[in-house]
């Protein structure tokens, strides 16, 4: 039902997602008893609430407000599907829509100019005529572009909320189905709704639902090809750079036919083949020997093969580096062991390596004699590059080389959220040695855009522990390169950096080998809670014990879950907040939404975005207003990188006393305090302990059950990803040795 009213005042505005609260002021009697403000106002008007995305905060148009009554803690409130200005059709009333906000580019003096000019036709004209409002003094080329395009998108917001306000599609997700198809937004899912597949977090059910309430029959080919790419996608967001097409018919017929009534016609699996063969042959989905691709991640993987076997082919410039080696060492006043020293080596005779091992085993000092030895002998430029801010950074402090920086940047590129597409895409690297540091953390596509940009003779080595969790992204890469057998590989296993009686690296070594017998002691300590909120509690307590004593900057809660229960990261930052930085009438805040953010909190950056990567974690120095008026929060980063933020941009801004285990990859700490809990067990494997165990360097607490760890240790998930990368890398490998007319040579491994 429609009430028409008046914006009275804002109660409560996110600016970074559009949603409000406001109390609307009416005459409309069929507003219910039980909604109405009990406040008496001088005007003697109706007050209620209203809630909703985007709503009108002007009092200068009347506005109608379609929606339903809803009741919450906060009483009843109008929850709001769509709304339209109501304007009168006089001068002074299309003047003060003109002038009200809504439209950019528009204010008091402007919308005089336009209504002195045409009238009460002004909304016609800009409706139908937008062009001729360039007959207006003042309105210059680019300030009508400015005005067409609010205008534009204000109407066809509107337009598209009027169409999916029967299924139940919230305003924010028309916002994202705007952004994706602009203004032919309607037009274009009214002709095929599965395009809204294509929509971030929209999937293939809820643009089903809308789908069969317009009429598609359950066997419509775009029904079919809709759920074959949705089930492909998933499977990609789960690791995988294909499915067998077997599988992939498999699932998609379950999806199809899991709401159809029994008594209706249900799809078979032969209509679900012939579709996958028709959109095989049209070259939306690419098929090669039984694996279906979508096709970005087929040139993904194809591309890295074809590139590393051409490394791998190339011929290297091999010497003897033994004297100069030898001097480094002198110079830099280091010992190497053995297995050390033939790393650097391998570096050196060959234009692709592998150094692998877990944390602890020498890696950064042999990289430090690479560097040395590299500069030593003249041959060029070098790269040092991580995939993450954090992991860069410590790469730079630790080897000395303060030009290391996050791969992406390296690379000239930024990443695209909504369409997961990488944008901005910069000419080649200019560089004779290239580094990257944490190499496990790399998925397929950002491979892809590292090998296509390597000139020809440069050397590349990689970096990390394959034994961690895998990327984010779908692949599997550093294995797959460490498993293919071409790649040369040194594989370091004696610890160095910890001492040799550390029960963190003993452990370590016991959990990557899937034994559950593990020692406890100073360094290494298990704290037995039977239930998620006895964790949470002992947590805390532990949290601040080792606070006191280390600071708060050298202590991480590392957790399997962002947000489910109360040992979860999400849930764990609430609670150890209010103990370390509670709110206070001398502490200042600032809000944006549900968060709250104090001065002195520790947070993290979640997106890069102005030279801060994600996963780079800082403190809030200050809050205060700039020299518009407007609050702003200063974050500092490691660094001294001081860095401010408006309301609208701490949507990416996360209390950082608690993280996901996958948000620590690429960092270290002093101590670790990990919850390990069988109400975790979906996510509990041995990947996940061993990764979370190694991000500390002094101590680990784990708190929870042992039978949980115990499970978890023997649950080994390293990816059986599905990824013929390796076996692309042999084919193209022998393709290539034969067309070279050169013998194979056998890589040696060492380790």
């Amino acid at each position: 039902m429609a009430y028409r009213g008046i914006y009275d005042r804002t109660v409560y505005h996110d600016p970074v997602s559009g949603y409000c609260v406001i109390s609307v002021k009416t005459a409309d009697t069929g507003v219910p008893e039980r909604a109405r403000s009990t406040y008496r106002h001088r005007d003697r008007l109706i007050r209620f609430t209203a809630t909703g995305y985007r709503l009108p905060l002007t009092n200068a148009v009347e506005v109608s407000f379609d929606g339903e009554w809803s009741e919450s803690k906060h009483g009843t409130q109008l929850a709001v599907s769509r709304w339209e200005e109501i304007i009168p059709r006089t001068p002074e009333g299309v003047r003060g829509y003109l002038a009200s906000g809504l439209i950019s580019g528009v204010g008091e003096k402007t919308a005089g100019d336009i209504v002195e000019r045409f009238g009460v036709n002004a909304l016609d004209i800009l409706e139908r005529s937008p062009e001729r409002l360039l007959e207006v003094r003042g309105i210059t080329e680019a300030k009508l572009e400015k005005i067409k395009d609010s205008y534009t998108q204000s109407r066809t917001i509107r337009d598209l909320m009027t169409w999916l306000a029967p299924f139940k599609v919230t305003p924010d997700a028309a916002m994202k189905i705007h952004r994706e198809f602009g203004g032919h937004s309607v037009s274009v899912i009214r002709k095929n709704p599965y395009e809204l597949c294509r929509i971030s977090g929209f999937g293939f059910i809820r643009a089903d639902d809308i789908a069969r309430k317009t009429g598609c029959p359950p066997n419509d080919p775009t029904r079919i090809r809709g759920a074959l790419f949705y089930v492909l996608e998933e499977s990609h967001d789960g690791g995988h750079l294909y499915l067998g097409a077997d599988e992939l018919c498999k699932g998609a017929l379950a999806l199809l036919n899991e709401k159809l009534p029994v008594s209706q016609a249900r799809l078979q699996a032969r209509g679900v083949s012939d579709e996958l063969y028709n959109v095989i042959l049209s070259g939306g989905l690419i098929a090669e020997s039984g694996a279906i691709y979508l096709p970005r991640s087929f040139e993904a993987e194809d591309h890295v093969a074809k590139r590393v076997a051409e490394m791998l082919t190339e011929k290297s410039s091999r010497r003897d580096v033994s004297a100069e080696l030898a001097n480094v060492k002198k110079e830099a006043g280091v010992t190497l062991s053995k297995k050390q020293e033939d790393a650097v080596r391998m570096v050196f005779g060959h234009n692709l390596s592998i150094i692998t091992g877990s944390p602890g085993t020498g890696k950064t000092t042999v990289l430090q004699a690479v560097i040395r030895l590299f500069l030593r002998l003249g041959n060029g430029k070098i790269l040092l590059t991580a995939p993450t801010g954090r992991a860069s950074r410590r790469m730079a402090e630790s080897t000395g080389w303060q030009n290391a920086r996050t791969l992406h940047s390296a690379l000239g590129l930024f990443t695209n959220d909504e369409e997961k597409s990488y944008l901005n895409k910069s000419d080649g690297l200019d560089a004779d040695l290239v580094v990257i540091d944490e190499f496990s953390m790399v998925d397929m596509r950002l491979a892809s855009e590292l090998f296509s940009r390597l000139k020809r003779g440069a050397k590349v080595l990689m970096v990390g522990d394959a034994d961690q969790l895998p990327s984010v992204g779908a692949g599997n890469v550093f294995r797959e390169f460490i498993s293919c057998g071409l790649i040369p590989v040194t594989t370091l296993d004696e610890i160095f950096r910890q001492s040799k009686d550390s029960l963190i690296a003993h452990n370590a070594k016991l959990i990557n080998g899937g034994k559950s017998g593990l020692y406890y002691g100073d360094d290494f300590v298990f704290r037995e809670c039977g239930t998620p909120e006895q964790a949470a509690l002992m947590i805390q307590r532990i949290y601040l014990d080792t606070v006191m004593k280390e600071g708060v900057e050298n202590v991480q809660i590392l957790s399997p879950y962002r947000e489910d229960g109360e040992a979860s990261a999400q849930k764990l930052n609430e609670a150890i907040r209010g103990l370390v930085n509670p709110a206070s009438p001398d502490t200042p805040e600032m809000r944006a939404g549900h968060k709250v953010f104090r001065v002195n909190d520790r947070v993290m950056q979640t997106k890069n975005k102005g030279g801060v990567s994600n996963g780079d974690v800082g403190f809030v120095r200050s809050i205060g207003r700039n020299s518009d008026g407007e609050q702003v929060m200063t974050i500092e980063f490691s660094g001294s990188r001081a860095v401010e933020y408006a309301p609208a941009e701490l949507g990416i801004i996360e209390l950082a006393y608690a993280m996901t285990v996958h948000k620590a990859m690429g960092s270290e700490y002093e101590t670790v305090i990990i919850p390990v809990l069988s109400a975790h067990m979906v996510l509990l494997h041995r990947n996940l302990i061993y990764t979370a165990v190694t991000r500390a360097k002094r101590r680990v607490f784990l708190v929870g059950q042992k039978s949980a760890l115990f499970i978890a240790i023997h649950r080994n998930k390293t990816g059986k990803r599905n990824t013929l990368l390796g076996e692309r890398i042999a084919r193209y490998y022998g393709s290539f040795s034969k067309t070279a007319l050169i013998e194979p040579e056998p890589m040696k491994r060492t380790g």
